[in-house]
């Protein structure tokens, strides 16, 4: 078995290799940008990606899709600790350990891959902004072998409290900091009842300090986080605009040496100038 494990492990990794391998050279071509740190947004949809490689160098990624390519292994995204926004629809994930150190991960689109129990989902507990995953798209025929599972929704909402939306619907009564206070508030709740049910038994345990309910400063106002996406499109924007300006004023050109041209001329009928 063992030998049969190495050669299925080799097979595998020859597999991968004969797919592309993102490169600095892939990533500055796809980008314009001269160093990784600086992209924020990248689109590699469809490339035949079969490994990261130096994707890991992107530290300040934000947004990432690699749908539609043959990626199996996720390794060098546990470095991208920025991203916020990633599609890996339609590729051969199994294993997605490494989006657990993913802190700032919002939205996940996993549809159409190989994930097959809820266990290979439970290293995604500890992300606590994921609002949004998706395993399923039925418009686009894609799905995971863990959605032949009978209300795995449900089961998965369960897991992890704070998803506000589970294959692009949203999930009722659930996904806000309200149902994950009543959850914590229902067990502290069900734990003194039984403490109180013992209280006139022999050893009973003495009734513990009161606790708060949420921690410090939870309902202080956060500070406003600045999306780096947004300054990415700004800047895009203005220099679409400056284009346009540059350009309105050439033709502003060409058409006052149009006019001279016509007003220096005899024949009113001609428009060869």
């Amino acid at each position: 078995m063992e030998g049969h494990s190495e050669a299925t492990a080799k097979e595998e990794e020859e597999e991968e290799e004969e797919g592309v391998r993102i490169t600095p050279q892939l990533l500055k071509a796809a980008t314009g940008e001269f160093a990784l740190e600086s992209i924020l947004l990248l689109r590699l949809r469809g490339r035949g990606i079969a490994h990261l490689g130096c994707l890991g160098d992107c530290t300040n990624l934000e947004w990432l899709d690699l749908s539609g390519n043959a990626i199996a292994q996720l390794g060098p995204l546990a470095a991208l600790r920025s991203l916020a926004v990633l599609n890996l629809s339609r590729n051969r994930v199994a294993n997605l350990e490494p989006l657990a150190s993913c802190r700032s991960l919002q939205s996940l689109n996993l549809a159409g891959n190989m994930v097959s129990s809820l266990r290979a989902l439970r290293c995604l507990a500890g992300l606590r902004r994921l609002e949004s995953l998706r395993l399923r798209d039925p418009l686009a025929r894609l799905d995971n072998p863990l959605c032949t599972v009978t209300a795995y929704r449900d089961a998965l909402a369960d897991m992890l409290p704070g998803l506000k939306a589970i294959d692009g619907e949203r999930v009722a009564g659930r996904g806000s900091e309200l149902y994950q206070l009543c959850r914590d508030l229902d067990s502290s709740l069900g734990h003194g009842a039984g403490g109180a049910g013992d209280a006139g038994g022999a050893g009973a345990d003495p009734p513990r300090a009161a606790q708060p309910w949420v921690e410090a400063g939870f309902w202080e106002p956060r500070p406003p986080r600045r999306s780096s996406i947004i300054e990415e499109a700004y800047r895009q924007f203005g220099e679409v605009l400056q284009e346009c300006r540059e350009l309105g004023r050439r033709a502003d050109d060409t058409i006052a040496q149009a006019e001279r041209a016509l007003s220096t001329r005899h024949d009113p009928n001609s428009f060869v100038f």
